[in-house]
């Protein structure tokens, strides 16, 4: 049985009462390690060790820290066979994209570090003469970082990346399903010359270990991806002493097929978003809202490759779905199965909850004759459970899209260039994809949503460095008198 430690102040090391917690392959159910779980000292020590630290990597100049963020990318590159089938033992998505997953932590990482010789800020002319005006961008201070099971290595490189780079420092709790991919991440950092104090990880209980680090009076901001009640819970607790906050709570992700799209190319695009790492993803297509003109045969089409899709173990090539994360979200899709079906709903595919092995699996799962009142169509299940809506044309198929309290990912299918901007203007939404599914972020692009989705930030792109940094404006007067804005002389 493999053990985990904490990591703190560049050491690794147990946790300080003695806890720890199992993980455990949703698959197989098998234990995969041991895990030490924080406790509150541990909490303190993490975030007195990144404050510590804070002062000289703050001072590092970027394009060194930039040196070591490199470093790390290609580490990432040489092993990222090796992570993704940890990744899908982890968490169970399939191995394909596993090896996604692991990408995006590379581009992120070489991304961030590219910034290290940007982090602009502007210059401006002064309305007074002898006058220099300019901004520049400033670290934070100390960093909570919050992260998610289902992207258990993409996700915190997301956050832990831009920070760095940004001259900040952390502590990571990443999800207690999956942290072993965040302690990797932090091998590679610590090997790739992170000095000691800067990214310190801490794992265990939300209630207890995140509660902590949104509550410690020297973290400076929160950055957290998950739940929308956790996430107004952070932000209600973070104000009360004006921390700064990053959210990204969620979607309940439409796919507008209008009458003249490719129908199978849409079908392609609702396997791929709906049933894609098994429905758990923010950005997962759980709506489809169809044209009435061409509802019937999109869906005839939908349920016979769907009938096709292969359950069972991440790590075989010819597997299609993997399991959910762990019983209690399997319990929560079974769940919202019966809600459909006891609101009407037409269940035309799936909707059992199978063993194919002995870990968590749920059928790819399709519904017809949905509404949009129903709850199946407006509250995010975070499972491979689809909803098929009809609308008479675009103006109705736009407000259907937009009735629900999330906006995060959207996307339309259609030949019609007028349909693709007036999607575009319309939908409220932080991403729209047109011809294409509701997932896919790329890195160099903002990522984040609108409504309950988030807070208004954006991760990834330049949003990325915004995310991190505090912007100072800076004036130098070299006229050698008292010199009065906006004051008339």
């Amino acid at each position: 049985m493999k053990e985990y430690k904490l990591f703190i102040d560049g050491e690794w090391i147990r946790s300080s009462d003695g806890q720890t917690f199992d993980d455990v392959d949703p698959t197989t159910l098998e234990l995969i390690g041991k895990l030490q779980k924080a406790s509150l000292e541990d909490v303190n020590s993490a975030v007195d060790s990144a404050d510590h630290a804070f002062e000289k990597w703050s001072s590092t100049p970027a394009p060194q820290r930039a040196k070591i963020l490199f470093r790390a990318a290609r580490m990432l590159e040489e092993r990222k066979e090796e992570l993704a089938r940890l990744l899908t033992v982890e968490m169970g998505k399939v191995l394909k994209e596993a090896r996604g997953d692991v990408q995006e932590a590379i581009d992120i990482t070489y991304y961030a570090a590219g910034e290290g010789r940007r982090l602009f800020g502007e210059t401006t002319p002064s309305e007074l003469p002898d006058k220099f005006c300019m901004t520049i961008r400033r670290p934070l201070g100390v960093v909570g970082l919050i992260t998610p099971w289902n992207f258990p290595i993409a996700i915190p490189a997301w956050k832990i990346m831009p920070a760095l780079i940004s001259g900040n420092t952390l502590v990571l709790k990443p999800a207690s399903d999956t942290p072993i991919l965040s302690i990797e991440l932090v091998k590679i950092l610590e090997k790739a010359g992170l000095p000691g104090g800067v990214l310190n990880l801490v794992m265990g209980e939300g209630n207890i270990v995140g509660s902590a680090i949104v509550h410690h009076p020297k973290i400076r901001a929160v950055s957290f991806t998950g739940s929308l009640d956790t996430g107004k819970w952070i932000l209600g607790e973070a104000a009360k002493e004006m921390k700064k906050v990053s959210l990204e709570l969620g979607g309940k992700n439409p796919i507008i097929v209008m009458d003249d799209a490719d129908l199978d190319l849409a079908v392609d695009g609702i396997i791929w978003g709906g049933f894609g790492t098994t429905g758990q993803r923010c950005t997962a297509a759980s709506r489809v809202i169809a044209h009435e003109k061409i509802i019937m045969e999109l869906q005839a089409k939908l349920i016979k490759r769907t009938k096709a899709l292969r359950l069972g173990n991440g790590l075989l090539e010819n597997v299609d779905v993997g399991p959910v994360i762990n019983n209690s979200q399997l319990q929560k899709i079974n769940k919202y199965v019966d809600i459909g079906k006891n609101e009407g709903a037409n269940l035309v595919l799936g909707g059992k909850i199978t063993k194919p092995l002995p870990g968590y699996f749920f059928e790819p799962t399709i519904f017809t004759d949905v509404t949009p009142d129903m709850r199946i169509a407006r509250e995010e299940i975070f499972g491979p459970v689809v909803s098929i809506i009809s609308a008479s044309g675009l103006d109705e198929a736009i407000g259907i899209a937009n009735s629900v309290e999330y906006g995060l990912s959207s996307s339309i299918y259609t030949a019609n260039i007028r349909n693709a901007f007036k999607a575009i203007e319309n939908i409220e939404a932080g991403i729209t994809y047109i011809n294409a599914s509701t997932i896919g972020a790329e890195t160099h692009l903002p990522f984040g949503g609108v409504k309950s989705t988030g807070n208004g930030t954006r991760e990834a792109g330049t949003t990325a460095i915004e995310e991190f940094t505090e912007i100072k404006t800076v004036y130098i007067d070299y006229s050698g008198k008292l010199q009065k804005a906006q004051i008339d002389v």
